[in-house]
């Protein structure tokens, strides 16, 4: 039995914030608590209204003003002596050089945050620590590598009823059976996240399983109206809840399920709009997708067939640079897709948005 989800990650004089608040409340209440306790000297409460800051920011994009939140709550827990603090301000840490596409820093940032949670006794801040090592992998394509570590928190989530990490672990999960074509075993995961999150009030959680929902629909049952019906329904708690990054990704998946129905013109523009979302905020990751999408929906519409062969080549040395196998992977499938590139392994047959 789950209980009613919650954010662990507001902490201190911030405990009474929901997991659903606007990004935009947490940042001002965060911000306040973060000025009162700079001025009382309380190192241990600036470090964990800090967190908070900095979360807040990472989530609106807003890049910068995270890095130099997470880099002050880290100084101020140091200074207080708490171990359990210093981990979770390694965390955001490590979650934001995620984010930004700085792949081997995210690592060993969640390996300190790890170890740090470890020796403070914080059971929450080492299994947010090792899920982010195993959602690093995950992107980079390690499947093999990260899977059974999804499985041990998932059962770990589970044993504790904590609703929120269930939500995240199934979804991590599904999300590799999707990307291996396993697409019965990844619809049924991501409704289990969707139902867990319903009950537990966990509308972020929903709102990314709603998405994978909405992938697999639209993949396995060619079924466009209902995967479309799905992301707008993610849509609104994205936008009601300020979550920019799960916003820009709600619109690259549109645009993917509209490519798919062969509705190129409307994906084409999905694209574009997401590309600009992914750039405000510098994630890299949600770039290369959405300029993958773009290339593929403008080659359909006529684009020159060197510029479209140029663009892939160019963004497959990016995501060689970044490491992130599956994403390459897929541009390796884009450029079969049109002929651009003779291809000789089997993985790499499948289409970006097939």
């Amino acid at each position: 039995m789950y209980g009613k989800a919650f954010a662990p990650e507001y902490q201190g004089a911030l405990t009474t914030l929901s997991v659903n608040s606007s990004l935009t409340d947490v940042l001002a209440a965060g911000t306040e608590q973060l000025r009162a306790a700079e001025q009382a000297g309380r190192h241990g409460e600036a470090a964990r209204s800090g967190l908070a800051v900095a979360e807040a920011h990472r989530r609106l994009g807003r890049i910068g003003e995270a890095d130099r939140a997470w880099k002050a709550s880290y100084r101020a827990a140091r200074a207080a002596g708490d171990l359990a603090a210093m981990a979770w301000a390694l965390w955001s840490g490590g979650t934001l050089a995620r984010q930004r596409g700085s792949l081997a820093l995210a690592r060993r940032l969640l390996r300190l945050a790890a170890e740090l949670a470890e020796r403070g006794g914080d059971i929450l801040a080492r299994g947010y620590s090792l899920a982010g090592l195993a959602e690093t992998g995950r992107i980079q394509g390690d499947y093999e590598a990260v899977g059974r570590l999804h499985e041990q928190l998932l059962a770990e989530a589970r044993r504790r009823g904590e609703a929120r990490h269930t939500v995240w672990a199934l979804e991590g999960i599904a999300q590799m059976h999707r990307n291996t074509g396993a697409y019965d075993t990844a619809y049924a995961m991501f409704e289990e996240a969707a139902g867990i999150a319903a009950h537990a009030d966990d509308r972020r959680g929903r709102a990314w399983a709603l998405r994978g929902l909405a992938d697999v629909v639209s993949v396995r049952d060619g079924d466009t109206e209902r995967a479309l019906a799905l992301l707008s329904e993610a849509e609104v708690t994205c936008r009601t809840m300020k979550l920019s990054s799960a916003l820009a990704y709600n619109h690259k998946m549109r645009g993917n399920v509209l490519y798919r129905a062969g509705r190129y013109t409307e994906a084409r523009d999905l694209y574009q709009q997401a590309l600009t979302e992914f750039r405000a905020m510098n994630e890299p990751r949600g770039e290369a997708l959405a300029r993958l999408g773009l290339a593929k929906s403008l080659a359909r519409l006529g684009r020159d067939r060197a510029e479209t062969a140029a663009e892939l080549t160019e963004l497959a040395g990016t995501l060689e640079l970044i490491g992130l196998k599956h994403t390459r992977e897929m541009v390796a499938g884009a450029q079969a897709e049109f002929g651009l590139r003779a291809q000789d392994d089997s993985r790499l047959q499948a289409e970006v948005v097939r």
